[in-house]
């Protein structure tokens, strides 16, 4: 740190972030994180939506995560659940997938729909 301003920057960030953890928003993204889905890549995609939303400056989102669903021969599983409407799982979830989630369905609204678990 070279200056106090860019000390409030990073605290600004980091706040940021942790907001998107604390479920006090309208849009609720959970990625399943039992050891099935940490095995198949879970905490890549935690980390890849997490970054995609703090990049798009995305508010009124929260980010978290959750055990086992149950749906192993799925996993990577990621929930997009939004007031008033069905909740979305998403199945093999990749790095990749994870972000156009965000791009997609949280920015733009569209459902991808090849890629939910019926």
């Amino acid at each position: 740190m070279k200056s106090l301003a860019e000390l409030d920057k990073l605290r600004e960030k980091l706040q940021d972030e942790m907001r998107l953890r604390e479920g006090r928003e309208d849009v609720k993204v959970v990625v399943t994180m039992g050891t099935c889905g940490i095995a198949s890549g879970a905490r890549e995609v935690l980390t890849a939506i997490l970054e995609e939303v703090s990049k798009r400056g995305l508010k009124g989102v929260t980010v978290t995560q959750t055990g086992c669903a149950g749906l192993c021969h799925c996993e990577p599983l990621v929930e997009v659940e939004r007031p008033g409407r069905d909740k979305v799982i998403y199945g093999h979830v990749d790095e990749k997938k994870a972000r156009e989630i965000v791009v997609s369905h949280l920015v733009n609204g569209q459902i991808i729909k090849e890629w939910i678990i019926k």
